[in-house]
């Protein structure tokens, strides 16, 4: 999967044009969230901010952008009749010029190679190319163009570095001056899959995985299982000792085993079983197989109530298809229902907090 830092950089090499859209702000219910973005350029489009009318909309705003050589510029718009979409919330839309002077977007590219937690702030108003704030825990790059505002906004990007808090649309100044800036954190996601091995469901599923904002650790003795191309977010282990990947995992890891051994997948699954600290662990194969390694493992030591943290079968019910590719839709749902039930547990004790 592309990253939206990826296909602008790749557009400003070419000398191509384009205007950033992001989804800066939404009251009610709307298509997305926060954070989203979309590429605009003159003949093309890359990523979406929820399709639909409004999309189209902000398409055109942002192609009329290109043609007038205008700056950023925050746009409104309720979701209703008037856009034909019965969402009946409202999506603040930032617009962004990106042309040949967007160094931002290497400084950028640069912290996410390295896994370094930013907070991007950005004006949204100005003009094309407007510089933009680049917060870390350890640093300060560009500015906005005023000392005491980059101060104000590297103090609040440092708190949104500690806190979690997500994409925030905030008014600052003095008595003098007043700028709406645009506050975006780009943390590592922590979302992480490890998924051993890279036969037809491992492949089809990390297709569709890698569509979405986690990281892929996929794990296989076999060199040429893997496809020559490789997702952005997805990082290949090609190794003997595929133990040691269950080991290297951080806490909260979700672990996929389907290898071309069934021993190999019994002796993972011991390993990963031994961890307690895991978020889901799959395994592929029937009840029958379940129920022999169970009792396998049971011979070998792995307490019978760590069973209940294994699934298998693996994927959402009510799928019946074999074919790899429904197989990885099934899985990647499952996935995806345990992420959201994990992430509402996690927020609780800071959602009663704030209470």
């Amino acid at each position: 999967m592309s990253h939206w830092v990826q296909e602008l950089q790749r557009l400003r090499g070419e000398g191509t044009p384009a205007v950033l859209v992001t989804v800066a702000s939404i009251k009610g219910s709307a298509p997305r969230e926060p954070g989203a973005k979309m590429v605009v350029t003159p003949s093309g489009i890359f990523g979406t901010i929820g399709g639909g009318h409004l999309e189209l909309k902000a398409i055109e705003v942002g192609r009329d952008m290109l043609a007038s050589g205008g700056g950023s510029a925050l746009r409104r718009f309720p979701l209703g009749a008037s856009l034909g979409q019965c969402c009946g919330g409202l999506v603040n839309l930032l617009f962004e010029p990106v042309t040949a002077g967007a160094e931002w977007l290497d400084t950028i590219a640069a912290l996410r190679r390295d896994r370094t937690e930013c907070v991007v702030v950005s004006a949204a108003h100005g003009e094309a190319n407007a510089g933009k704030l680049v917060v870390t825990s350890g640093c300060v790059i560009g500015t906005l163009g005023a000392a005491a505002l980059d101060a104000r906004a590297q103090e609040l990007a440092r708190a949104m570095l500690g806190n979690g808090h997500g994409p925030w649309l905030r008014q600052l100044g003095d008595a003098y001056i007043e700028t709406l800036l645009f506050f975006e954190p780009m943390r590592a996601p922590d979302f992480h899959i490890v998924l051993f091995g890279a036969g037809h469901v491992g492949g089809a599923l990390v297709h569709v995985l890698a569509g979405l904002p986690c990281r892929i650790t996929w794990v296989d003795s076999r060199e040429d299982q893997f496809p020559r191309e490789i997702q952005e977010n997805v990082a290949v282990a090609c190794t003997d000792t595929p133990e040691a990947e269950v080991d290297a995992a951080p806490p909260g890891s979700f672990f996929l085993v389907m290898t071309h051994s069934h021993a190999l997948d019994q002796e993972l699954s011991e390993r990963i079983l031994r961890r307690t600290d895991f978020a889901y662990f799959g395994l592929i194969g029937s009840l029958s197989k379940r129920r022999q390694f169970e009792r396998r493992m049971e011979s070998r030591g792995v307490p019978p109530a760590r069973f209940k943290n294994m699934t298998c079968p693996i994927g959402v019910p009510g799928i019946s298809g074999k074919q790899p590719g429904a197989i990885a839709i099934a899985v990647a749902a499952e996935l995806l229902q345990v992420r959201d039930r994990h992430s509402v547990r996690m927020n609780e004790p800071s959602k009663a907090h704030r209470a």
